[in-house]
Protein backbone atom coordinates (compact mmCIF):
# COMPACT_ATOMS: atom_id res chain seq x y z
CA UNK A 1 0.00 0.00 0.00
CA UNK A 2 2.86 2.40 0.70
CA UNK A 3 4.84 1.60 -2.02
CA UNK A 4 1.44 2.10 -4.07
CA UNK A 5 1.06 5.71 -2.74
CA UNK A 6 4.82 6.32 -3.05
CA UNK A 7 4.09 5.76 -7.04
CA UNK A 8 1.54 7.85 -7.40
CA UNK A 9 2.81 10.42 -5.96
CA UNK A 10 5.75 9.94 -7.85
CA UNK A 11 3.85 10.37 -11.12
CA UNK A 12 1.91 13.56 -10.11
CA UNK A 13 5.30 15.31 -9.01
CA UNK A 14 6.60 14.39 -12.56
CA UNK A 15 3.16 15.51 -14.19
CA UNK A 16 3.44 19.02 -12.58
CA UNK A 17 7.12 19.12 -13.94
CA UNK A 18 6.06 19.37 -17.38
CA UNK A 19 6.91 21.87 -20.09
CA UNK A 20 4.45 22.98 -22.85
CA UNK A 21 7.23 23.12 -25.66
CA UNK A 22 10.83 24.07 -25.52
CA UNK A 23 12.12 27.39 -24.23
CA UNK A 24 15.75 29.15 -24.86
CA UNK A 25 17.14 30.02 -21.42
CA UNK A 26 19.41 32.58 -20.52
CA UNK A 27 21.06 32.43 -17.91
CA UNK A 28 21.32 35.14 -15.53
CA UNK A 29 22.39 34.91 -12.10
CA UNK A 30 20.56 32.14 -10.44
CA UNK A 31 17.70 32.49 -12.64
CA UNK A 32 16.66 31.22 -15.82
CA UNK A 33 14.80 33.50 -18.23
CA UNK A 34 13.15 32.92 -21.72
CA UNK A 35 15.47 34.34 -24.20
CA UNK A 36 12.71 33.85 -27.27
CA UNK A 37 10.84 36.53 -25.10
CA UNK A 38 13.36 38.94 -24.73
CA UNK A 39 13.89 39.01 -28.24
CA UNK A 40 10.71 39.46 -29.96
CA UNK A 41 9.90 41.84 -27.27
CA UNK A 42 12.72 43.97 -27.93
CA UNK A 43 12.06 44.01 -31.67
CA UNK A 44 8.47 44.82 -31.00
CA UNK A 45 9.85 48.24 -29.16
CA UNK A 46 12.49 49.04 -31.53
CA UNK A 47 9.97 49.37 -34.40
CA UNK A 48 7.74 51.22 -32.05
CA UNK A 49 10.71 53.55 -31.10
CA UNK A 50 11.40 54.09 -34.92
CA UNK A 51 7.88 54.67 -35.61
CA UNK A 52 7.46 57.51 -33.17
CA UNK A 53 10.41 58.95 -33.48
CA UNK A 54 9.64 59.37 -37.22
CA UNK A 55 6.30 60.50 -36.98
CA UNK A 56 6.89 63.22 -34.55
CA UNK A 57 9.55 64.81 -36.42
CA UNK A 58 8.93 67.86 -39.16
CA UNK A 59 5.34 68.24 -37.43
CA UNK A 60 3.05 70.57 -39.85
CA UNK A 61 0.10 72.26 -39.41
CA UNK A 62 -1.01 70.81 -42.38
CA UNK A 63 -0.30 66.82 -41.68
CA UNK A 64 0.69 64.80 -44.47
CA UNK A 65 -0.68 60.63 -44.24
CA UNK A 66 2.23 59.40 -42.03
CA UNK A 67 1.28 62.38 -39.24
CA UNK A 68 -2.59 61.96 -40.21
CA UNK A 69 -2.06 58.31 -39.05
CA UNK A 70 0.01 58.98 -35.94
CA UNK A 71 -2.55 61.76 -35.18
CA UNK A 72 -5.58 59.46 -35.70
CA UNK A 73 -3.50 56.70 -33.38
CA UNK A 74 -2.99 59.04 -30.27
CA UNK A 75 -6.96 60.42 -30.67
CA UNK A 76 -7.85 56.85 -30.52
CA UNK A 77 -6.05 55.86 -27.55
CA UNK A 78 -7.04 59.21 -25.34
CA UNK A 79 -10.52 58.35 -26.53
CA UNK A 80 -9.87 55.01 -24.44
CA UNK A 81 -8.96 56.72 -21.45
CA UNK A 82 -10.70 59.63 -21.58
CA UNK A 83 -14.16 57.23 -21.77
CA UNK A 84 -12.81 55.18 -18.98
CA UNK A 85 -11.15 57.13 -16.66
CA UNK A 86 -12.98 60.42 -16.89
CA UNK A 87 -12.52 63.74 -18.49
CA UNK A 88 -10.45 65.95 -15.87
CA UNK A 89 -7.97 63.11 -15.61
CA UNK A 90 -7.40 60.90 -18.22
CA UNK A 91 -4.31 62.79 -19.75
CA UNK A 92 -2.26 61.59 -17.11
CA UNK A 93 -2.99 58.28 -18.18
CA UNK A 94 -3.08 58.19 -21.84
CA UNK A 95 1.18 57.16 -22.07
CA UNK A 96 0.54 54.38 -19.72
CA UNK A 97 -2.61 52.99 -21.75
CA UNK A 98 -0.96 54.31 -25.09
CA UNK A 99 2.23 51.75 -23.69
CA UNK A 100 -0.37 48.72 -22.88
CA UNK A 101 -1.69 48.74 -25.54
CA UNK A 102 0.62 49.47 -28.13
CA UNK A 103 3.37 46.97 -27.03
CA UNK A 104 -0.23 44.37 -26.89
CA UNK A 105 -0.97 45.03 -30.01
CA UNK A 106 2.76 44.78 -31.49
CA UNK A 107 3.71 41.59 -30.05
CA UNK A 108 0.01 39.83 -30.95
CA UNK A 109 0.89 41.09 -34.82
CA UNK A 110 4.70 40.07 -34.52
CA UNK A 111 3.37 36.36 -33.69
CA UNK A 112 0.75 36.57 -36.29
CA UNK A 113 2.44 37.70 -39.03
CA UNK A 114 6.31 36.79 -38.88
CA UNK A 115 7.11 32.99 -40.01
CA UNK A 116 9.44 32.42 -36.95
CA UNK A 117 9.89 28.84 -37.08
CA UNK A 118 12.09 29.77 -40.70
CA UNK A 119 14.58 31.50 -37.63
CA UNK A 120 16.16 28.42 -36.15
CA UNK A 121 17.62 28.55 -32.81
CA UNK A 122 19.69 26.06 -30.26
CA UNK A 123 16.44 25.63 -28.69
CA UNK A 124 12.84 26.49 -28.75
CA UNK A 125 11.41 28.87 -30.74
CA UNK A 126 10.95 32.43 -31.47
CA UNK A 127 6.99 33.51 -30.72
CA UNK A 128 4.66 36.23 -29.61
CA UNK A 129 6.27 37.44 -26.23
CA UNK A 130 2.12 37.61 -25.29
CA UNK A 131 1.88 33.75 -25.91
CA UNK A 132 4.05 33.41 -22.51
CA UNK A 133 2.42 33.32 -19.08
CA UNK A 134 5.30 35.28 -17.54
CA UNK A 135 4.58 38.50 -20.08
CA UNK A 136 0.80 38.60 -19.38
CA UNK A 137 1.35 38.55 -15.79
CA UNK A 138 3.77 40.80 -15.83
CA UNK A 139 1.74 43.10 -17.39
CA UNK A 140 -1.16 42.79 -15.18
CA UNK A 141 0.67 43.38 -12.28
CA UNK A 142 2.00 46.47 -14.03
CA UNK A 143 -1.79 47.57 -13.92
CA UNK A 144 -2.86 46.69 -10.26
CA UNK A 145 0.25 48.84 -9.47
CA UNK A 146 -1.04 51.41 -11.39
CA UNK A 147 -4.48 51.49 -10.11
CA UNK A 148 -3.45 51.23 -7.29
CA UNK A 149 -1.17 53.83 -7.24
CA UNK A 150 -4.10 56.28 -8.93
CA UNK A 151 -6.41 55.58 -6.23
CA UNK A 152 -3.79 56.16 -3.00
CA UNK A 153 -2.20 59.23 -5.16
CA UNK A 154 -5.91 61.07 -5.09
CA UNK A 155 -7.63 59.54 -2.11
CA UNK A 156 -4.35 58.67 0.61
CA UNK A 157 -5.41 56.41 2.56
CA UNK A 158 -9.02 56.47 2.69
CA UNK A 159 -8.65 54.61 -0.54
CA UNK A 160 -8.88 51.16 1.48
CA UNK A 161 -12.58 52.25 2.94
CA UNK A 162 -13.45 50.86 -0.36
CA UNK A 163 -12.76 47.34 0.52
CA UNK A 164 -15.70 47.92 3.20
CA UNK A 165 -18.13 49.50 1.11
CA UNK A 166 -21.36 48.83 0.58
CA UNK A 167 -21.04 47.09 4.03
CA UNK A 168 -17.67 45.57 5.55
CA UNK A 169 -19.28 41.59 5.38
CA UNK A 170 -18.33 42.20 1.94
CA UNK A 171 -14.31 42.65 2.48
CA UNK A 172 -13.19 39.43 2.18
CA UNK A 173 -15.08 39.61 -1.86
CA UNK A 174 -13.62 43.05 -2.39
CA UNK A 175 -10.08 41.87 -1.44
CA UNK A 176 -10.53 39.07 -3.75
CA UNK A 177 -11.53 40.83 -6.33
CA UNK A 178 -8.16 42.86 -6.27
CA UNK A 179 -6.67 39.35 -7.14
CA UNK A 180 -8.88 38.07 -9.53
CA UNK A 181 -8.13 41.07 -11.64
CA UNK A 182 -4.57 40.64 -12.90
CA UNK A 183 -5.58 36.49 -12.87
CA UNK A 184 -8.55 37.44 -15.64
CA UNK A 185 -6.38 39.86 -17.77
CA UNK A 186 -3.08 37.87 -17.52
CA UNK A 187 -5.27 34.47 -18.76
CA UNK A 188 -7.53 35.90 -21.04
CA UNK A 189 -4.46 37.26 -23.31
CA UNK A 190 -2.24 34.16 -22.81
CA UNK A 191 -4.84 31.74 -23.56
CA UNK A 192 -6.25 33.63 -26.60
CA UNK A 193 -2.69 34.45 -28.29
CA UNK A 194 -2.11 31.07 -28.20
CA UNK A 195 -4.79 29.74 -28.76
CA UNK A 196 -4.77 31.52 -32.24
CA UNK A 197 -1.22 30.47 -32.83
CA UNK A 198 -1.53 27.00 -32.16
CA UNK A 199 -4.76 27.12 -34.22
CA UNK A 200 -2.66 28.65 -37.08
CA UNK A 201 0.23 26.29 -36.83
CA UNK A 202 -2.25 23.14 -37.20
CA UNK A 203 -3.78 24.42 -40.42
CA UNK A 204 -0.51 25.15 -41.80
CA UNK A 205 0.65 21.63 -40.89
CA UNK A 206 -2.92 20.16 -42.68
CA UNK A 207 -3.28 22.51 -45.26
CA UNK A 208 0.04 24.18 -45.80
CA UNK A 209 -1.05 27.02 -48.58
CA UNK A 210 -4.33 28.40 -48.56
CA UNK A 211 -6.56 27.90 -45.26
CA UNK A 212 -3.60 29.42 -43.11
CA UNK A 213 -4.22 32.78 -44.82
CA UNK A 214 -8.05 33.51 -43.92
CA UNK A 215 -7.05 32.06 -40.20
CA UNK A 216 -4.06 34.67 -39.75
CA UNK A 217 -6.56 37.22 -40.90
CA UNK A 218 -8.96 36.71 -38.27
CA UNK A 219 -6.02 36.16 -36.12
CA UNK A 220 -5.05 39.74 -36.75
CA UNK A 221 -8.65 40.89 -35.78
CA UNK A 222 -8.66 39.08 -32.45
CA UNK A 223 -4.91 40.14 -31.80
CA UNK A 224 -6.18 43.60 -32.16
CA UNK A 225 -9.26 42.81 -30.13
CA UNK A 226 -7.55 41.82 -27.13
CA UNK A 227 -5.36 44.54 -27.00
CA UNK A 228 -8.37 47.21 -26.95
CA UNK A 229 -9.86 44.75 -24.25
CA UNK A 230 -6.69 44.52 -21.95
CA UNK A 231 -6.43 48.39 -22.27
CA UNK A 232 -9.36 49.28 -21.93
CA UNK A 233 -10.26 46.95 -18.69
CA UNK A 234 -6.97 48.80 -17.14
CA UNK A 235 -8.10 52.16 -18.16
CA UNK A 236 -12.02 51.03 -16.71
CA UNK A 237 -9.76 49.46 -13.12
CA UNK A 238 -7.94 53.35 -13.15
CA UNK A 239 -10.68 55.11 -13.66
CA UNK A 240 -12.45 52.62 -10.61
CA UNK A 241 -9.19 53.71 -8.22
CA UNK A 242 -9.95 57.41 -8.83
CA UNK A 243 -13.55 57.40 -8.18
CA UNK A 244 -12.92 57.41 -4.61
CA UNK A 245 -15.21 55.99 -1.56
CA UNK A 246 -17.45 59.38 -1.62
CA UNK A 247 -18.24 59.14 -5.03
CA UNK A 248 -20.14 55.96 -5.31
Amino acid sequence: MYQQNYYDLSTYISLSGVEVGKHLYWKIGNYNIHGQVFIVSWLVISVLLVIAFIGTQKLERVPNKFQNFMEFILEFLQDIAKNQIGEHEYRTWVPYISTIFLFILGSNWAGALIPWKLIQLPEGELAAPTNDINTTVALSLLTSIAYFYAGLSKNGLSYFLRYIEPTPVLLPINILEDFTKPLSLSFRLFGNILADELVVSVFTLLVPLFIPLPVMILGLFASSIQALIFATLSAAYIGEALEGHGDH
